[in-house]
């Protein structure tokens, strides 16, 4: 039986003694009147739940009271380490604490160290795989600049690992297993999923809600946080959190769970994947360019719903660009997803990423008239393909053959084709012949060119 007591990667001494005390029934009352006398009384600035139901970013209220709690709160949002970096579909929970942050609550980032171990079967066909520390703790640290970056010092970070990394097995059955009811467990609907398919769900992923579920308890008891936020797929983990701290502490009014919709495009597929993978968070996963172009590029059927969502811009402005979208009076193209890309830059990247974004955007786009220089077609060579020859192979080369070499374009005959349709650049000058000979000043800065065929395919070639 001893083996049983063995600790899971995760409660301190201090903590697991306050909780068996506070697990008596006569410490529930004194607990919860000692969190309430806590509490701000300050009344928030503006009504939180008011905002994000016109931005679109409200599914679900666990307690309608929410919309008339007067106080200040703290809220929370969890972040798992499974990489690195956060990527998109995390962006909307940092922008909802951004959110309660502007309307003068206090915004509290979790990063699951702990159930990051454990793996969340919410919204996924098989079981994640398994992490060594030295990755999670890789994973940790990224995820950690990132928010302290995106939130510019406004959020609370904390990670649950330091309250469970001394928890015991039989001490957690004891005081956490025995409040929670298998059946209610078991209607999650991230549960009856994984049950119905072929995989099954083994007991470490059953389990993770009560783990994500003891977070609030601790949060609130420790941290006087009162709200947890996610998205939609998080519905069960949320509740099961609720329900911990009625069973377990006694109380049933004050504590709340919101969840905010996935983020999807107009025709119900995912939004936040790119033909390379996950839209990344981190300048060293995804350039500040790629990111810019991901948003600039999307259809006018969604922009104006997203920068409702994903910006914090005023309404009355977002009106005012759809209208003009509408109607065509002085609408500028693409003007609206210009404006997203640049809002979602600059909050992610600040403003030099935003402006880096920008510079290679403009550089780069096929007959500009800024002139390239090394540095802005080295700053998207990893977002582009790109190839390497020596200095004698590729002087004195027809522009035709270097395309083809180069895998530009597939063959001969396309490039002279493309090239009399006006359509092949170099250096962003438009080629005007297929006799076009590729000279020294050619080269930028003696180091690189940029073929471009069309506006989008594009092919960087190194010469060394």
């Amino acid at each position: 039986m001893a083996s049983l007591t063995t600790t899971l990667p995760f409660f301190t001494t201090t903590t697991r003694t306050l909780l068996s005390h506070h697990l008596r029934h006569h410490h529930r009352r004194f607990l919860y009147s000692t969190i309430s006398a806590a509490k701000t009384t300050t009344p928030a600035t503006t009504n939180i739940i008011d905002v994000l139901q016109t931005r679109g970013l409200i599914e679900s209220i666990t307690n309608p009271n929410l919309r008339t709690d007067p106080t200040r709160l703290r809220v929370y949002c969890g972040f798992d380490p499974t990489a690195e970096s956060l990527h998109l579909g995390n962006l909307i929970g940092i922008i909802v604490l951004s959110w309660f942050h502007r309307c003068g609550h206090t915004p509290v980032a979790l990063i699951g160290g702990a159930t990051g171990r454990v793996g969340d079967p919410s919204g996924k066909s098989s079981e994640r795989p398994e992490l060594d520390d030295s990755t999670l703790q890789n994973n940790i640290a990224g995820i950690t600049k990132i928010l302290d970056r995106i939130g510019k010092g406004n959020f609370v970070i904390l990670n649950n690992y330091d309250w469970w990394k001394e928890v015991k097995f039989l001490e957690f059955l004891k005081n956490v297993g025995r409040y929670a009811r298998v059946g209610v467990m078991m209607s999650k609907e991230s549960v009856k999923k994984r049950l119905d398919s072929d995989t099954g769900m083994s007991f470490t992923e059953f389990s993770y809600q009560l783990l994500q579920g003891y977070d609030f308890v601790h949060l609130y008891r420790n941290e006087g946080v009162r709200v947890q936020i996610g998205g939609s797929d998080q519905w069960g983990n949320i509740t099961a959190g609720t329900d911990l701290i009625r069973r377990i502490l006694g109380v049933d009014e004050g504590v709340y769970g919101v969840t905010f919709p996935l983020l999807l495009k107009s025709d119900g597929t995912k939004f936040g994947k790119s033909e390379d993978g996950a839209v990344w968070l981190s300048s060293k996963l995804l350039s500040p360019y790629k990111f810019y172009q991901y948003f600039f590029s999307v259809p006018d059927g969604d922009v104006i719903r997203f920068m409702k969502m994903l910006t914090f811009l005023d309404l009355e402005e977002i009106d005012e660009i759809e209208r003009r979208m509408k109607g065509g009076e002085g609408y500028v193209p693409n003007f609206a997803q210009r404006r997203l890309a640049e809002e979602m830059t600059r909050f992610v990247h600040g403003e030099e990423g935003l402006g880096e974004a920008v510079k290679a955007t403009e550089a780069l786009r096929p007959g500009a008239e800024t002139k390239l220089d090394w540095e802005t077609i080295e700053g998207i060579a990893k977002d582009v393909p790109s190839c390497c020859f020596s200095y004698d192979r590729v002087l004195n080369v027809s522009i035709v053959d270097l395309s083809v070499m180069s895998g530009l374009l597939e063959s001969k005959a396309a490039v002279k084709r493309l090239v009399k349709q006006g359509g092949v650049y170099l250096n962003n000058s438009r080629v005007d012949s297929d006799a076009k000979m590729i000279e020294a000043d050619d080269i930028v800065d003696g180091k690189v060119m940029l073929l471009s065929a069309g506006k989008k395919n594009k092919m960087v070639v190194r010469v060394s």
